[in-house]
C-alpha cells in the first residue's frame, strides 16, 4: 500500500523549491534602521532599571512610541513617558498626546517650566521664549523619577550638536554633558554603565533622516498632529519666520497678522517655532517637498538654534534634550 505524502512534506518540498530571489534576503534602508531602533530599545530594557521615554507629541516622538510598541508587542513598552510642558506649546500637540497616551493606557509623567516661574525658580526671558528653560524641569523630573535612561528622539541631520552624540550618550550627575567622554560604539556594541547619580540620554533615531522619517510614517500610517500638514492659521512674520500668534507675547507692534498656507516640520514652542509656507496635505506631498529641500528642519524653523554656532550645544553641555 502506498500512502501519500503528508500535507507539511507536500509544502515542505514546494518550498525548497521555491526559487529565492535577492530582494526577498534584503533589507531595504527603513527595514534596516527600524530594526536598529528596535534592537535598541530592547536593549535598554534589559540592561535599565527606570528608562524613560521623552513625548512631546511631535513626529520624532510619535516615531519613537510607535517602535517601542512594535519592540515588545504584545505587551505594552515597559517604560514610562515624559515630557516637559513649557506651557507655550501647540494646543493640538498637546491634545494628541493626551489621546495616544489614553489609547495605549501609559504612564506619563508631565514637568510643568510654569510650576517653575510661578515659584521663583526659572525667571521669564526677555525674548519670551521658554525653550531654553526647559533644561532644569528635565533634570529635576528625572532625579526625582530616579529615571537611569532617557529615550529622545534627536537625529543626527539636525544640527551640528546632535551629529557629536553616540547612541548611548553618557550624562553626569549634574545632568551636563561632556562631548570628550563619548564612548566608542563600534559594532553597535552599546555601553550603559554609568555611577550613581548618572544617567544615559540614548537616541534609537541616530541613523534617521527628516526624510527617512517621513518615508516611514507613510510606510506604517502612523497619524500625526494636523500642524504637520498645510493649513490656514494667522501668523506674523519675524526674523525671516512666520510664528503664531499667542499669550507668549507675539506679534510686536510693526508685525501684522496674516493668513497663510502653511505646516510645520518641527513642534515645540510656539515662541521660538517657525511654520513653512507650504500646500502639501499629505504625507506623500510632504515627502515629496522634503525630497527637493537643502534645509534641516531646525535651521527653518527653530528660531532658538539660530542665537549663536554654539547655542544648541551649549544647551546640550547644561542638560538640555
Amino acid at each position: 500500500m502506498t500512502l501519500a505524502p503528508h500535507k507539511n512534506s507536500v509544502a515542505a518540498t514546494a518550498l525548497a523549491h521555491r526559487p529565492v530571489t535577492a530582494a526577498a534576503l534584503t533589507l531595504d534602508h527603513l527595514d534596516h534602521v527600524e530594526a536598529e531602533a528596535i534592537h535598541i530599545f530592547r536593549e535598554v530594557a534589559g540592561e535599565f532599571e527606570r528608562p524613560v521615554v521623552l513625548f512631546s507629541g511631535g513626529k520624532d516622538s510619535v516615531l519613537m512610541l510607535h517602535l517601542a510598541v512594535k519592540a515588545f508587542a504584545p505587551a505594552s513598552p515597559p517604560f514610562a513617558l515624559l515630557h516637559v510642558d513649557t506651557g507655550h506649546n501647540f494646543p493640538e500637540v498637546l491634545d494628541y498626546r493626551d489621546e495616544t497616551v489614553a489609547r495605549l493606557g501609559l504612564r506619563l509623567v508631565v514637568a510643568h517650566v510654569q510650576d517653575y516661574l510661578d515659584d521663583g525658580r526659572l525667571r521669564e526671558r526677555p525674548d519670551g521664549t521658554r525653550n531654553p528653560l526647559q533644561t532644569v524641569p528635565l533634570l529635576d523630573a528625572i532625579e526625582a523619577n530616579r529615571f537611569d535612561a532617557v529615550f529622545g528622539g534627536g537625529r543626527r541631520d539636525e544640527e551640528k550638536a546632535r551629529a557629536k552624540e553616540r547612541v548611548f550618550s553618557l550624562r553626569d550627575a549634574f545632568g551636563a554633558w561632556d562631548p570628550r567622554r563619548q564612548r566608542p560604539e563600534l559594532w553597535d556594541l552599546y555601553n550603559g554603565r554609568h555611577a550613581p547619580g548618572e544617567h544615559v540620554r540614548v537616541f534609537p533615531l541616530s541613523n534617521w533622516t527628516e526624510l527617512d522619517v517621513w518615508r516611514y510614517i507613510e510606510r506604517e500610517r502612523i497619524v500625526l498632529p494636523d500642524l504637520y500638514y498645510a493649513h490656514e492659521r494667522e501668523v506674523f512674520r519675524r526674523d525671516g519666520m512666520w510664528l503664531t500668534a499667542g499669550r507668549w507675547g507675539g506679534p510686536k507692534p510693526g508685525e501684522p497678522v496674516e493668513t497663510r498656507t502653511v505646516r510645520y516640520r518641527t513642534v515645540g514652542d510656539m515662541s521660538c517655532t517657525g511654520a513653512v509656507e507650504s500646500t502639501a496635505a499629505t504625507t506623500v506631498e510632504v515627502i515629496v517637498e522634503l525630497a527637493a529641500s537643502r534645509l534641516t528642519e531646525r535651521g527653518a524653523t527653530r528660531a532658538d538654534d539660530r542665537l549663536s554656532e554654539a547655542a544648541m550645544e551649549d544647551r546640550k553641555k547644561q542638560g538640555y534634550f
